[in-house]
């Protein structure tokens, strides 16, 4: 696929709060700085409270007439948009690539995963099921409906821009909701040209806002708020405790996408050609900007060896760079590739090998911008710090064990339960791997990642709260359920 010219981005991406840009109440702004190169991008609206506090204010005065309005109604507006967003597919693209480095390729197919989001979500206004049942008492009706939360807080990551607003925003407002995104300051145009676009479909104004800034800044008044319902956040599990002690204290709903440290395991029997594709897409693509990511690859002893051999050359083989002829791109700031390099070097101190990278990419194609050649790290203690706590980023470590039993134990010796993977031709173990693994999402010869939009994602431990996004499931996260019971007398129905 070749680069389709896209809009410049902007030198200053705003708020959009009811219905319109604005600038911050303090005039600030934060640099943002192109992942490719380390120059200067654009620069964003500097939300702090005082911003919050009016798009708090939009949410809550369109609140009322938005959840009046029918859920078909609802769900054909949506629907425009997903619409629109189809029709500008290319456009929509353009910008999550140059705010990300990720190849337009890539971020065109993120696209059309949130298109598909949308039209999903859409078609559910036309369902939206509750429940009909029986009562014990003569002449009363028994029935559940769903009603809406009121304001929903929403704070995303900016690993997939356009994807991550769309598995939020879509849902949330299709049950009446009126929402505030608190984008992430690595991606902001991606949010605001989602917010402008939903205005085109006819989103009123108030309904969805756009907040700008830091997440200390800028999402934490969102949390802390009376006026705000529901606060569902994609990030890490630090700042995902925050949550629900803050938001908890206020008996708020709240939702927690958090992390991951997912493991791939290679049976003894697996297809290595599979297998090596499938656990070469899991650690690397997206740059391992991945909370399904496989940073965990435990492999069986008969074939340690050859998995290992042919694992290495597939990564040494990798290109990295935003073109579409590269397999991916930088990690989103600098901040998080000196982290990454720090990681390893605490690794390799304790005893880890490096296998494949390892080291920043400087050379001239790619000097300034955040690159980490990919990573692979073996003679790594299951209970080391690199085998327990996420990193985002293009680095995996292997793990040999002797059996079926060991590499369960060690697939379920963490304190994440996202996802999973297990390649093997054995359907017996390919069963029993199913109900023993710890995670949300537990996959059978194929990478650890891979959602569509009608299945629930989410996970267990440290990866969430238990709530689900994505499917219908998502519907029970943005809204409440009301018991109806309607009582009848037959003798008066003359």
């Amino acid at each position: 696929m070749v680069m389709t010219p896209g809009p410049t981005l902007p030198r200053f991406v705003p708020h959009w709060i009811n219905g319109a840009e604005t600038p911050s109440d303090s005039g600030e702004t934060i640099e943002k700085f192109d992942p490719t190169t380390g120059l200067l991008q654009s620069r964003l609206a500097r939300g702090r409270k005082l911003d919050a506090a009016r798009a708090i204010t939009a949410a809550r005065n369109a609140f009322e007439p938005w959840a009046q309005t029918t859920v078909v109604h609802r769900g054909e507006i949506l629907r425009t948009l997903s619409k629109l967003l189809e029709v500008r597919r290319e456009e929509v693209a353009s910008v999550v690539a140059r705010e990300t480095g990720k190849s337009f390729k890539d971020a065109f197919g993120e696209a059309g995963a949130a298109i598909e989001m949308g039209y999903f979500v859409a078609g559910e206004g036309r369902r939206f099921y509750g429940k009909t049942t029986t009562s014990a008492t003569p002449g009363r009706m028994a029935l559940i409906t769903r009603q809406p939360l009121g304001v929903a807080g929403l704070i995303i990551a900016a690993n997939t821009p356009i994807a991550n607003v769309a598995w939020k925003s879509f849902p949330a407002l299709l049950c009446g909701n009126t929402a505030i995104l608190k984008a992430s300051e690595d991606t902001p145009e991606t949010a605001h040209f989602f917010a402008r676009l939903a205005a085109e479909a006819g989103v009123p104004p108030g309904v969805f806002n756009v907040l700008q800034g830091l997440g200390e800044e800028a999402g934490a008044p969102l949390v802390e708020s009376c006026d705000v319902d529901l606060v569902s956040f994609t990030g890490s599990c630090a700042v995902g405790r925050w949550i629900a002690e803050t938001a908890g204290r206020r008996m708020a709903k709240i939702c927690l996408e958090l992390g991951g440290k997912n493991p791939l395991i290679i049976a003894d029997d697996a297809d290595l050609t599979r297998a090596v594709e499938g656990a070469t897409l899991a650690a690397f693509s997206n740059a391992g900007q991945r909370c399904a990511s496989g940073s965990r690859v435990i492999v069986f002893d008969a074939v340690y060896d050859e998995f290992i051999r042919r694992f290495v050359e597939r990564a040494k083989s990798l290109k990295v760079g935003p073109a579409d002829s590269d397999d991916f791109g930088p990690v989103i700031h600098e901040g998080q590739l000196l982290d990454l390099l720090k990681a390893i070097e605490r690794a390799t101190s304790e005893g880890a090998r490096i296998l494949a990278g390892g080291h920043r990419l400087d050379d001239p194609a790619h000097r300034g911008g955040y690159y980490l050649a990919p990573t692979i790290l073996d003679n790594v203690e299951p209970l080391a710090e690199i085998s327990r706590r996420e990193l985002f980023g293009p680095v995996t470590c292997v793990y040999r064990v002797k059996s079926f039993e060991a590499a369960v134990s060690v697939a379920n010796d963490s304190p994440f339960g996202l996802t999973a993977a297990l390649y093997t031709q054995n359907i017996d173990r390919a069963m029993v791997f199913l109900q023993r693994i710890r995670a949300g999402v537990a996959v059978v010869n194929g990478p650890t990642y891979g959602s569509e939009p009608h299945m629930p994602f989410g996970g267990l431990g440290d990866s969430g709260n238990g709530t689900r996004e994505a499917g219908t499931e998502a519907l029970d996260v943005y809204s409440d359920l009301k018991t109806v019971y309607i009582n009848s007398s037959p003798a008066l129905a003359r």
